[in-house]
Order: C-alpha cells, then sequence, then structure tokens
C-alpha cells in the first residue's frame, strides 16, 4: 500500500472540510464527526479561542505538545505535519517576536489553509513550509525544538523521519512531539495491515521500546516517554467501528495496548555544556570559578 500517497488524499479532503467550517477527524476515525477518543479534549478554552475556527476544526492530532514543550521567548520552533496550523500559531505566540515558529506539510491544501489562518490570526513569526517530514528542507542545526502533532505515527519510514528531525535541531534542541504509541505488546496483524486504521494513527503506532531504540539509534538522548492517554476497550470500539468489517470485534485484544503519549528527546551537545557556573554543572563538568 502506498501509505503517503493515501494520507496525503485524506489529510487533503480533511483540510478542504476545515476550510469551509467543517469538523474533520484525522487519528481516530477518518471519517465522520469527531468526538473519537484520541482527537477530542486537547486544548484549553483560552487556547481555542485566540484561533481562527478552520484553525481549530482542521486539528487532527493526539495531543498538545505546545502545551509540554516548554517553548521560551527566542526559540525557533519546528512542527512536522503541522496541517492547519493550530499548533506553530500557538507556538509563535509562546515564542515571542524574537523567535521562530516553522510548520512543515506537504498537502497543498492543509497549506493553503495553514496561511489562511496565519493571515487571519495576524501572527507573524510564522513560516509554512511544502515538504515531507522524512526530507525536512530546513539547514543542519537551525531548530532549537521539533514538534509534532499525532504524525509521526503516519510515515511508513519513521527512522527516516527521526534522523532528519536530529540533523536540523541544534546541540542541546530538543524533541517534544505527541503521538500515539503501543504499550508493550504488539497488535493484531489485522489492524497492522488495515489503511483506514493506519490513516486513524493507529496501525502505523511504534511500540513504546521501538520508538525509544529508534529515537538513540538516530543519535538523541535523554529519551522519555510518557502516556498522556490510555485507551480503554471503549475507546478501541470508537477507533475500530469505522475500519472495516470484523475489526470493531478485535476491541478487547487491543484494550490498553494505545496510548496518547508524550515523547522527548535531547539532541547532544553545546546547550548543555554553555552553561557551567557553580548551579548549572552537568555531571563531570567543572565548575566555573570565574577565573
Amino acid at each position: 500500500m502506498d501509505v503517503k500517497a493515501i494520507v496525503k488524499e485524506k489529510y487533503g479532503e480533511a483540510a478542504t472540510r476545515a476550510a469551509v467550517g467543517r469538523t474533520s477527524c484525522g487519528c481516530g476515525t477518518a471519517e465522520g464527526g469527531c468526538g473519537d477518543p484520541i482527537t477530542s479534549n486537547l486544548y484549553d478554552l483560552e487556547q481555542l479561542g485566540s484561533l481562527p475556527v478552520e484553525a481549530v476544526v482542521a486539528s487532527l492530532g493526539c495531543g498538545n505538545p505546545t502545551a509540554l514543550a516548554d517553548l521560551k521567548a527566542g526559540e525557533t520552533v519546528l512542527d512536522l505535519g503541522s496541517g492547519g496550523g493550530i499548533d506553530v500559531l500557538l507556538s509563535a505566540r509562546r515564542v515571542g517576536p524574537t523567535g521562530k515558529a516553522y510548520g512543515l506539510d506537504m498537502t497543498d491544501q492543509m497549506l493553503a489553509l495553514a496561511r489562511e489562518n496565519q493571515r487571519k490570526s495576524g501572527v507573524t513569526n510564522v513560516e509554512f513550509l511544502r515538504g515531507e517530514i522524512e526530507h525536512i528542507p530546513l539547514p543542519d542545526n537551525s531548530v532549537d525544538v521539533i514538534i509534532s502533532n499525532c504524525v509521526i505515527n503516519l510515515s511508513a519510514d519513521k527512522d527516516a523521519v527521526l534522523r532528519e528531525a536530529f540533523r536540523v535541531l541544534k546541540p542541546g534542541g530538543r524533541f517534544a512531539v505527541s503521538d500515539v504509541v503501543v504499550r508493550g505488546h504488539d497488535v493484531p496483524a489485522e489492524v497492522r495491515r488495515s489503511m483506514e486504521l493506519w490513516i486513524g494513527c493507529v496501525a502505523g503506532a511504534l511500540e513504546e521500546s521501538d520508538y525509544r531504540a529508534k529515537l538513540e539509534g538516530a543519535g538523541f538522548e535523554q529519551v522519555d516517554v510518557e502516556p498522556t492517554r490510555i485507551y480503554s476497550v471503549a475507546d478501541a470500539r470508537a477507533f475500530l467501528a469505522n475500519a472495516g468489517p470484523g475489526l470493531i470485534e478485535m476491541a478487547e485484544q487491543v484494550d490498553g495496548r494505545f496510548m496518547s503519549a508524550f515523547v522527548r528527546a535531547v539532541k547532544p551537545g553545546a546547550a548543555s555544556e554553555r552553561c557551567c557556573g557553580p548551579t548549572c554543572c552537568q555531571p563531570g563538568q567543572q565548575a566555573n570559578s570565574g577565573q
């Protein structure tokens, strides 16, 4: 199956619906209205009230990386698979006028929607880029923080995504993404083969130990996977319902096996070494005596 082509088609359709104010679903269900266990209730009312409605209804993620990434004024942020731009616009406000937020997406309809949402929001420290998350169109060592909202699981080449993320991060840069992750056990082969569930962010999800290993293999350190939502049998029935005949009967087999998680890692390097005063030395470093 051509995962990339089908993801591009489905998310293009979602952007078209969102552009006219119709709710779309990405993770959780590939069709129909939202309210599914993966995409619902991720942002607070204050955040939603500051954004164009089209950015809100185009939100197809499984988390809120901007609330967890500890963004600082002046930082440069990159959102992998930025969709309608909700996390880019929120990030741009967090990093302020001295910072910058990039959004990267491969879908023309999503890019057009995101740029219109930027115009409506009045946020200027934003740039949306066309490209694939396996081939990021930015220079080496150019970004302080990488965020993503339930997109990496959609890629058929996750190793390439993580290598590229490592490349464009500055030394000491942070990887801080929301994603769907498998908890401890693999899932039935029928679920893995379902294209609808791949689009729904479930079939392509990595097992937690695999995610950690791939991040470490790309060069990252301080890898952490923090559960934010663990999906029950009832949740599983919701995301299996539209995935094809027979799959809903497998809900009990995937009870508790999927979770939304916040995945963190750090690119080793100069950021941790720049500060070596008496209050911030790393283990093995000498404090700066000022002499």
